[in-house]
């Protein structure tokens, strides 16, 4: 796929846009605005300038035009790299999104692939793959015939199941990522699969020499995969077909407490509730182990709460006491890292 051009191509119009961007680390958002409007004059088909445009106009409160700005950036990259729609979304000048534009994950994770270690371990007291690790330890889940890691980035929550894993799959989306991975020689396969479109039937298809049937695997992980997935639905059926009775699903989510299954955070990931996340579950006929709240993650300092899930395929005494009252106490010590 080819990379957003986030430069204009044009020596002067770059200039002018640097200057905006120097005006605005001052403070003063909608005289930068003004100064990156007249820049794109000069440069009328930079997607990514209008883009910072519509971020600009949407820091000085001037929402209609930011939208706008938004808007041409999404008519002139239809594929969506920069997750202009998503910023339509919340700014209430598009109908809800409920996943996001798959360009826009491949393009952010490839740009990030470099650096995603360092920053989520060290900057961002990551935790998801350990606490997910720890709840399959808790749960007796401790030698797997075949793993496969849903968005599996550069392998962290490889890293964590390679010593009980026969045989581990990666799967994702950025080439960017499964390089770093492929680099770790962590994994038995690795795969480039877009989780939105992602079939189990024709990925066991290829995997089996042409043969049908999905891919059968008695663990399916996915790491702080789902904020970028958006609706469950159909990723849960596509997992549920890959597993056989009894076989675990271990998964995060960012964490909401109001009544809809999903809403779209300002960061452009989206948080899951609890409820409607365990009927979900039911109905795709997994019965629920372990369902806790934990700190995953620090965002400008503060805490993200998330969701820790550890599901078995098949009909069960589902876990009925609510995470408010499952979980442990907070993270001792999470607080208090640097971001």
């Amino acid at each position: 796929m080819a990379s957003i051009q986030l430069s204009s191509g044009d020596l002067t119009a770059d200039r002018r846009a640097d200057y905006a961007e120097m005006v605005f680390a001052d403070g003063a958002m909608a005289a930068a605005a003004d100064l990156l409007a007249d820049t794109l004059g000069l440069v009328p088909t930079w997607a990514a300038g209008w883009f910072r445009l519509g971020e600009m106009r949407e820091a000085a409160g001037e929402r209609a035009a930011a939208a706008d700005a938004f808007a041409e950036a999404l008519r002139l990259d239809p594929a969506d790299r920069l997750g202009a729609s998503l910023k339509l979304g919340l700014l209430g000048a598009a109908h809800a999104i409920d996943a996001p534009p798959s360009a826009f994950v491949e393009t952010l994770f490839d740009q990030y692939a470099d650096r995603f270690d360092k920053s989520l371990v060290e900057r961002l007291a990551y935790r998801v793959p350990d606490l997910i690790a720890e709840a399959l330890e808790a749960a007796g889940a401790r030698a797997f015939a075949h793993v496969v890691d849903l968005g599996c980035g550069t392998g962290l929550m490889g890293e964590r199941l390679r010593h009980a894993a026969s045989f581990l799959d990666g799967i994702d989306i950025s080439a960017g990522m499964l390089k770093k991975a492929e680099g770790k020689r962590i994994y038995d396969r690795l795969s480039r699969q877009d989780l939105q479109t992602f079939d189990p039937e024709a990925f066991g298809k290829a995997l089996q020499g042409g043969a049908p049937g999905a891919a059968r695997a008695d663990l399916v992980v996915a790491a702080d995969v789902f904020l970028y997935v958006g609706a469950l639905e159909r990723i849960v059926a596509a997992v549920a077909t890959m597993l056989p009775e009894s076989g675990l699903f271990a998964f995060s989510v960012e964490r909401h407490d109001g009544p809809e299954p999903m809403v779209l955070l300002a960061s452009r990931r989206y948080a899951h509730s609890e409820a409607p996340l365990r009927d979900l579950l039911a109905a795709a006929g997994f019965t629920i182990i372990s369902l806790r709240a934990h700190t995953i993650r620090m965002d400008r300092g503060e805490p993200i709460e998330g969701l820790i899930v550890v599901a078995r395929k098949g009909r069960g005494d589902v876990l009925s006491t609510p995470v408010s009252e499952d979980a442990a106490l907070p993270d001792e010590g999470l607080a208090a890292l640097p971001n």
